[in-house]
């Protein structure tokens, strides 16, 4: 149930997305939903991250997984044990752009059935490069629809990204990989027993969604006639506040709509938000300077001690009485 029900409601919105050709209904698919869908996403972003902005850090507390800066003959590992922002710098941009945590111990199984043995499971990490870094390409492609003149580099990215020339129009790589990267995930949170014991309807629902947006993106470029100029037009009004509907654009198209809709106003409420989150968290954007600097609990306030004299004072017939010896007849 875990996995038909996500399955279930991706195909019932998209299904519900297609209502927008419906005369009378394009302006609910094609111009509130979206709008709905942007707000939702700004402010509800912007909630979260200020609300971790706001959260309390008293100590140092990053994770480490390398040698200390110590004393100077002792080898420091600066990436995995930063000590100045610079090296937190670094670390965190091999963790944003190359995901670097993920290929250590992924995978773990025994061996001759008794010693257990941790492992880099490259296929995961492969597969999550691929669908991130698929997916911001997508993203920065669809710019042209949004702006007028094209700016230079959407379109050195999508001659990039076309560079195979295969079908008219070109097929992308980035939007094969994209499609095969979430299908990977999809079929190993499936069929791996362990991952799958602790996935949760909210873990399967983010992935059908990217997939039936992939899928029918594809669609809408590869499969079917696809009115572009009127497609522009509409991204056009939106950034103008002045949305047109276009009245040659398939019913595919409003699904299409609908699933980025609905992933926008999920994405701030869900684990999709580790895109903010990871550069807020303590235990990535901190040096590990404690060795050097001397950190103070701020919330450390007086507190009123019973001293050992007070305790015995207060006892010391009991103690007596107990037979536990005192200092003080």
């Amino acid at each position: 149930m875990r996995i038909l029900i996500p399955l279930v409601l991706v195909g019932g919105l998209f299904a519900l997305g297609l209502l927008g050709s419906v005369p009378g209904m394009g302006w609910i698919f094609g111009i509130a939903f979206p709008y709905l869908a942007i707000a939702l996403f700004v402010f509800g972003l912007i909630s979260r991250v200020m609300k971790w902005a706001n959260a309390a850090v008293p100590f140092r507390i990053p994770t480490t997984c390398g040698q200390e800066k110590s004393l100077s003959w002792i080898k420091q590992n600066k990436l995995d044990n930063p000590s100045t922002t610079l090296q937190v710098v670094g670390r965190m941009a091999l963790e944003v752009l190359f995901f670097r945590s993920l290929l250590r111990n992924t995978k773990v199984q025994f061996v001759d059935r008794e010693r257990l043995v941790y492992g880099t499971d490259l296929s995961l990490w492969i597969g999550a490069l691929a669908m991130h870094w698929a997916f911001a390409v997508i993203l920065i492609r669809h710019l042209r629809f949004f702006t007028n003149p094209v700016p230079f580099f959407v379109t050195f990215i999508e001659k990039a990204d076309g560079f195979m020339e295969v079908g008219v129009p070109v097929i992308f790589v980035t939007t094969v990989a994209f499609v095969v990267a979430v299908g990977y995930l999809l079929f190993r949170r499936i069929g791996n027993p362990q991952v799958r014991y602790i996935s949760l309807i909210g873990d399967y629902f983010p992935l059908f969604l990217l997939l039936g947006i992939g899928i029918s993106g594809f669609f809408l470029r590869h499969l079917t006639k696809t009115d572009v100029v009127a497609i522009k037009e509409l991204a056009l009004g939106w950034i103008r506040l002045a949305p047109v509907l276009p009245e040659s654009v398939s019913p595919l198209f409003y699904g299409h709509v609908f699933l980025v809709s609905i992933l926008l106003g999920y994405f701030p409420f869900s684990k999709l938000v580790h895109m903010a989150g990871v550069f807020l968290s303590p235990t990535r954007n901190m040096a590990n300077n404690n060795r050097a600097v001397r950190y103070i609990n701020p919330w450390d306030y007086p507190v009123k001690v019973h001293s050992y004299e007070e305790y015995e004072d207060e006892l010391r017939d009991k103690m007596k009485a107990a037979g536990i010896p005192v200092e003080r007849q």
